[in-house]
């Protein structure tokens, strides 16, 4: 029997492009591992060479990099459904580290899996290209949202992506979701120090956008946290209802 994240792979990739019944019966057969993830506990480190894919089947991960002063920085945040790797059956050595933020459980795919899949499905590997460059159109978001919104605005534009990037994959319940990101990582993804983060935060809750409690995050006011974020989805590239939602 297939496991049930691979369901949850055909939903991520659903939302982004177009699937075949075939093609989705064919990911169905695909062979993983699962690993269960401490809170802060890596999968992948920078330098490593791997072997196979991590998909994320409940938590969050998160991508980042270490200076050698002990600075960390936050490069992006992923949801169940996504495989936040899939571009290490390209490249041999990882410059950068995936992390988990809660505890969280992933399947491990080997690459020589993916790859015979890619090989007979090259529509499959047309949907995990457009997820990649959907990846690096999140990159150059973040990139904005550092250098030119103020610190309010950074943390509910940062609300707004992780609430789309789960309601496509049906992670929500209404506008509540699951959110346990601390003031001290959502610092590090923003450029900005906790106390910064927590006067950001309080403000946003004391403007009645999102309520913040017990590791989930209920926005209050949607297209009120969107125009304070200056939010556009369209970098998200979601399809068809999802799209229209956000």
């Amino acid at each position: 029997m297939p496991h049930q994240s691979l369901n949850q792979l055909i939903r991520k990739l659903e939302s982004v492009t177009t699937l075949s019944e075939d093609e989705r019966n064919s990911i169905l057969e695909l062979p993983v591992k699962l690993r269960d993830l401490r809170a802060d506990e890596d999968i992948v480190r920078e330098g490593d060479r791997p072997s196979q894919c991590c998909l994320l089947v409940e938590g969050f991960l998160c991508r980042y990099k270490m200076l050698p002063n002990g600075t960390r920085t936050i490069m992006a945040f992923y949801v169940p459904g996504e495989i936040p790797d899939a571009h290490s059956l390209h490249i041999d050595v990882m410059d950068d580290s995936l992390g988990s933020v809660g505890p969280s459980k992933v399947a491990l795919i080997a690459h020589d899996a993916m790859k015979q899949l890619i090989h007979r499905h090259p529509g499959i590997g047309d949907a995990f290209w457009r997820d990649t460059l959907i990846d690096a159109a999140i990159f150059r978001e973040w990139i904005v949202n550092v250098g030119s919104r103020e610190a309010y605005s950074r943390i509910a534009h940062l609300i707004c992506e992780i609430f789309l990037k789960l309601k496509a994959v049906g992670l929500t319940n209404g506008t509540s979701f699951e959110f346990p990101i601390t003031q001290s990582k959502i610092g590090e993804a923003t450029g900005l120090s906790t106390v910064h983060v927590n006067r950001s935060v309080q403000a946003l809750r004391a403007d009645g956008l999102i309520v913040l409690e017990r590791g989930r995050c209920t926005i209050s006011d949607l297209e009120r946290l969107k125009e304070a974020a200056m939010f556009d989805p369209t970098y998200l590239h979601l399809r068809g209802e999802q799209r229209v939602a956000a």
